[in-house]
């Protein structure tokens, strides 16, 4: 092992970390697999080329041999990842006992930032009372590993700081074998999916994250904001501005296994996970709260809900705190039978609670009398959290949005409108199709009718709303908040969805105005999109029935921006500043108009997709973009990165929730230069439409890249395209971001950056100097220089080049490689002369040192798989082949974390 590179004195506990689990890892390939194999990675640990080690092998292996290698590499990866995690939150530690100043991102950091811009309590208490941010869980696949696999590595994550607490060699022993009997089982574990993955597997998937973190972390985030802002501002209240969200379950764009019975089942899903949490704290307080009334006094509304208690042990006859809980969790259990959960109470079963704000009140008199009669301590504990978190899950646990294409949409309307012997909707002006929605909407006549035979997809689309309906009367009001329409071009597209609502009862018309009971949001996602985004909503605006209708919706819109496909589309320049160049129309119109705006910022995991750290992409937003309102995607690898733990999942969300405060309180930094971003944003995107509609590269990427086998991988329900994957426009935005990752060139996160610079700097060469400005003073060019240098930092020409040998057409692929290679030395040597350094992540030591780990063997993984993909393309019906490819693509992602 390379452990040279940890030479920094921090490092030590690090490198100590690392040798123990290579010693076990080593142990065990001893053990599991034969003496090439473990002399080839062992070669691979103290080489800074991979390339050569595994051409020498590779011939002298079996199938089985060549499996072993593969696991061993990813093994490796896998371990150096969760070493580091280690050694972050001891770093962190260190910080904290040491006393240090709040870190960036830290609600402490912001509270004091608010204080030295003076910023009152009066003016905090107004933001917080109108802050709304989410996290929102979407089952977009890019997390390649298994359920299974994640808790062997939580479980080492959990071992491996016990190491240094081992105070005797027997001790020491202990913890080895524990290491080693998971390592081995992690060993003997499959990593890759035999089967699909069903809709309901990833519902199941979202809904155990909440047991596994949030239902710790979020008490203690609330907790701890009370705690901070009360020091600084005393009077200050915490509102709910804080939630999870979900898609997994409504989101149907593209995935035709999504129904009104998949939506219904992830309500039941997450109805059982939140009521057997409720249940659990609800018996942990019966057994705190023994208080005899021998010994404290208690209040006349609490001895009311007692005398109603259905526990009648004699011993518990002084004990009304005792009594009242059982007497809650009783109606809690029977709302629970209600809805079809599998519960079991002690006490039987009372009336169920109506609501989750009832099962609050009942909270609350417990509460009220324990501050009442000198037991506050006890009320702001346990209970205190207890009450925080029925206020931000309720009955539901977390609401999810419904998402599907417009066009789909249009298509249901044009079917509805046919057999009721209306106008050919399909065929309308733009004009027109506002004209007759309008129509339609103005009165309640339904156009549907049960007697009428519709076409499937009709039926499909109707029954969702109607379940969202049924829903939202059962569990809550805000169980289901929003409607989205991907790919949203026109206003039709909304007064569609609109006319769908209405025809599903969400919708209705009340003293002759609109009231609808679900927010109608738009998602711009291709730069045409964007670019257009002011025009549609401004024509909507304009229209006094849309004024009416949000007027009954607390004058909010909410506007969801596309990353993925516009960077697909047009490339990372021009995607960014598009995505800017419209928030900055967006909040002019919305003032104009005198609406509040919420953007949803629908970000992957890789920079491809709009990833890259929370905090920083929230105060690159332009100004007043943010104002206490924003949600944000998160998806596959990067939801186990960011919530699987609850201690990392509190501090990811204290990061969105003090970016978001930062963004809406504190001055406003420096505006990007709209010429010179618009110069090189024009000159990106020519560069980089010129290579992605060049004649033979959509057979490039399909030979040169494993998308095909990546299609093939059991990652999520949806499907890799929604048409064919021989059309860019066709393929969807994670496997075509995931498959450069693949292959290493990391190509839609930096092509024609280089050129771009180059025109803009040819054509005044004193736009340089206003470049690096701009990289040390305005957050959206810091943003997007640092997401872009640690992209570049990972790519490897010399493996792409080898996967260009794959190509069909070996004279075309070397001149597509070419023109790839220039572009990328071009960006290289742009990004290094703006940031005025000589190396990639200089000032990003962490990084540096995190893929100097792991890069022997990523691209040990990267050869392996071009050998294998070079037989697979010469025997495609080989599984055996196939599942030694699919075995490489997980573990490349695993070891480069942020893959789509």
């Amino acid at each position: 092992m390379q452990l040279h590179i940890l030479n920094h004195p921090k490092d030590a506990p690090l490198a100590e970390d690392v040798e123990f689990l290579t010693q076990s890892l080593f142990k065990l390939l001893h053990n599991e697999t034969t003496e090439i194999v473990l002399d080839a990675v062992k070669k691979l640990a103290e080489s800074n080329d991979s390339s050569p080690i595994i051409e020498e092998v590779l011939p002298l292996l079996n199938e089985n041999q060549v499996q072993n290698l593969i696991l061993a590499c990813s093994m490796f990866s896998q371990m150096l990842n969760i070493a580091e995690d280690v050694h972050h939150e001891r770093r962190r530690l260190a910080h904290e006992q040491a006393g240090s100043r709040a870190v960036a991102g830290s609600l402490a950091d912001t509270i004091r930032k608010l204080q030295e811009h003076q910023i009152e309590a009066a003016t905090v208490q107004q933001q917080l009372d109108h802050t709304h941010i989410a996290a929102v869980l979407t089952a977009h696949p890019t997390e390649v590993q298994r359920q299974a696999t994640l808790n062997f590595h939580r479980r080492i994550s959990a071992l491996l700081p016990k190491r240094e607490s081992c105070n005797s060699a027997e001790a020491l022993a202990e913890l080895q074998r524990e290491v080693d009997t998971t390592l081995l089982a992690l060993w003997q574990t499959s990593e890759t999916r035999h089967y699909k993955i069903t809709v309901n597997n990833e519902i199941n998937n979202g809904a155990s994250i909440f047991p596994l973190s949030f239902f710790q972390a979020l008490p203690k985030l609330y907790r701890s904001m009370e705690k901070e802002f009360q020091t600084a501002y005393p009077k200050i209240r915490v509102p709910d501005i804080l939630q999870i969200g979900g898609w997994i379950g409504g989101d149907r764009d593209g995935n035709p296994f999504v129904s009104a019975d998949t939506l219904r089942y992830a309500f039941t899903q997450h109805a059982d996970t939140v009521f057997h949490y409720y249940r659990r704290e609800l018996a942990a307080l019966y057994h705190d709260l023994p208080l005899s009334i021998r010994r404290v006094d208690v209040s006349e509304a609490l001895l009311a809900l007692s005398a109603r208690s259905p526990d009648t042990e004699i011993a518990h006859e002084e004990e009304h705190y005792r009594r009242v809980i059982a007497y809650i969790m009783a109606r809690l259990i029977a709302r629970g039978h209600e809805i079809g959960l599998t519960l079991g109470c002690r006490f039987g079963l009372l009336e169920p609670y109506r609501d989750a704000d009832e099962f609050i009140a009942d909270l609350e008199i417990l509460s009220r009398s324990l501050h009442e009669n000198g037991s506050g301590m006890l009320a702001d504990a346990r209970l205190a959290d207890l009450i925080r978190m029925a206020s931000v899950f309720g009955f539901y646990m977390m609401p999810l949005d419904l998402r599907q294409h417009a066009a789909k949409h249009g298509e249901v309307v044009a079917e509805l409108f046919q057999k009721a012997g209306l106008e050919a909707y399909e065929t309308l002006s733009e004009s027109e199709k506002q004209t007759v929605l309008l129509r339609e909407l103005q009165h309640q006549r339904p156009l549907y009718s049960p007697y009428i035979d519709y076409s499937d997809h009709t039926r499909h689309e109707l029954a969702i709303f109607q379940e969202a309906r049924k829903i939202k009367n059962e569990l809550g009001e805000h169980a289901i908040n929003q409607s989205i329409i991907s790919n949203c071009e026109q206003p039709s597209d909304l007064l569609a969805l609109a006319l769908l609502l209405q025809e599903s009862g969400l919708l209705t018309l009340e003293n002759g105005k609109p009231h609808s009971r679900i927010n109608i949001v738009p998602l711009f996602e291709t730069i045409e999109a964007l670019e257009n985004a002011c025009s549609v909503m401004n024509t909507l605006f304009s229209l006094p029935w849309y004024r009416d209708l949000l007027s009954g919706r607390n004058n909010i819109q909410e506007i969801m921006l596309g990353y993925s496909d516009s960077n697909k589309d047009g490339g990372y320049v021009s995607s960014s500043w598009g995505l800017y160049q419209a928030e900055l129309g967006l909040v002019e119109l919305f003032k104009q108009h005198g609406i509040r705006m919420r953007l949803f910022h629908g970000r992957g995991g890789s920079v491809g997709r709009g990833g890259g750290p929370s905090y920083q992409a929230i105060l690159a937003q332009p100004a007043d973009s943010v104002a206490g309102q924003i949600r944000i995607t998160e998806q596959g690898e990067v939801i186990t990165a960011k919530y699987a733990e609850p201690g990392n999942a509190r501090r990811n969300l204290e990061t969105l929730v003090a970016a978001t405060l930062e963004a809406s309180l504190l001055p406003q930094h420096k505006i990007p230069d709209s010429q010179l971003m618009q110069a090189l944003s024009d000159s990106a995107f020519k560069h980089y439409r010129a290579l992605i509609t060049r004649d033979g590269f959509i057979d490039y990427f399909l030979q040169t890249s494993p998308i095909r086998e990546i299609a093939s991988l059991n990652l999520g329900s949806r499907p890799a395209s929604r048409k064919t994957l021989a059309r860019i426009q066709d393929l969807r935005a994670i496997p075509w971001v995931f498959s450069w990752t693949q292959n290493r060139l990391m190509l839609p996160a930096w092509y024609g950056f280089g050129s771009a610079v180059e025109e803009v700097c040819q054509a005044d060469p004193g736009r340089l100097k206003d470049l690096q400005q701009h990289a040390q003073s305005d957050p959206f060019f810091q943003a997007m220089l640092s997401n872009m240098e640690q992209v570049m930092a990972k790519t490897d020409l010399t493996l792409a080049e080898n996967y260009a040998g794959l190509s069909e057409s070996p004279e075309q692929a070397a001149e597509i490689f070419g023109m790839i290679k220039t572009e990328y030395l071009k960006s290289r040597q742009a990004l290094l002369d703006i940031l005025q350094a000589d190396e990639l992540l200089r000032d990003n030591r962490t990084l540096a040192r995190s893929l100097a780990l792991r890069i022997p063997y990523l691209n040990a993984l990267g050869s392996l798989q071009i050998a294998l993909l070079k037989r697979l393309r010469q025997d495609p019906d080989n599984p055996r082949l196939l599942q030694m490819v699919h075995l490489t693509i997980n573990g490349v992602a695993q070891g480069l974390r942020n893959t789509g």
